[in-house]
């Protein structure tokens, strides 16, 4: 089950559990669509994947036991502001391909 992380690992920017910008990755790193796109480029920094919009999880239980309320978002915050330049290098070989095939 996602993780659902409150904030953006790069920026801290609040991200709940119903935020439409919020971007992860297949190891669930959590970024804002901002970030994602202005300074990660689409290459995650911690596995060089792409990213994809996050799921919201419904807060009605329209389902027996299924809803944001019996599964709340993680509420431990992840801050691990990316080194720009660093992450550039990192990316250039990387942002133009298709994360499918990376």
């Amino acid at each position: 089950m996602l993780a659902l992380k409150p904030s953006c690992e790069h920026c801290d920017r609040d991200l709940p559990a119903d935020a439409e910008d919020a971007m992860i990755c297949s190891y669930e790193c959590t970024f804002c669509k901002h970030c994602v796109d202005v300074v990660l480029l689409n290459v995650c920094p911690n596995c060089g994947g792409g990213f994809c919009p996050r799921p919201v999880r419904p807060r009605r239980q329209w389902r027996t036991g299924v809803s944001l309320e019996q599964h709340p978002a993680q509420q431990m915050r992840t801050l691990k502001p990316v080194k720009v330049e660093e992450h550039r290098s990192f990316a250039a070989t990387l942002k133009a391909m298709d994360p499918r095939d990376r």
